[in-house]
């Protein structure tokens, strides 16, 4: 499945521009890199749609100022994104869930 939605990235591409850290990277490259590997947690692990290809771009906010990222409430975000894919897959036509599973 691609990626649809012009507001979202190909995990493929995140994976192939952000795989491999220079040894001599400076700070904000390091930073850079970091924000990247987390949105990928983000996208993939924690608040992951069915598709698993894609991620969208709305994490981006949380993840520009790294600072801030301890300050949100991950636990209930991710609680919360599991009931609203439970609530999609009593639809007939879901066969796919999505979601944190291993909250289950």
């Amino acid at each position: 499945m691609d990626c649809i939605n012009k507001f979202t990235v190909k995990c493929t591409w995140m994976q192939e521009t952000f795989s491999h850290l220079l040894h001599d990277a400076d700070e904000e490259t390091i930073r850079r890199y970091t924000r990247a590997y987390i949105m990928m947690l983000l996208s993939t692990q924690l608040l992951g749609d069915k598709s698993g290809t894609c991620m969208h771009i709305r994490w981006l906010l949380y993840v520009a100022r790294l600072e801030d990222i301890g300050r949100y409430n991950w636990g209930s975000t991710a609680l919360s994104w599991l009931y609203q894919c439970l609530c999609r897959v009593t639809n007939r036509n879901v066969v796919k869930l999505a979601g944190a599973l291993q909250l289950l």
